[in-house]
């Protein structure tokens, strides 16, 4: 989780970065050329 990464990541120097979360919109399975949902399984 988000929480997690804050946890154990940060340094408090300069440069520990950022998290970007975004929604997903679709996703493909490269191996068989399926998308949707049954893809995250």
């Amino acid at each position: 989780t988000i929480d997690a990464i804050l946890k154990s990541a940060v340094t408090g120097e300069v440069g520990d970065g950022k998290i970007f979360v975004s929604d997903i919109q679709e996703s493909y399975r490269i191996r068989t050329g399926e998308k949707g949902g049954q893809t995250l399984k």
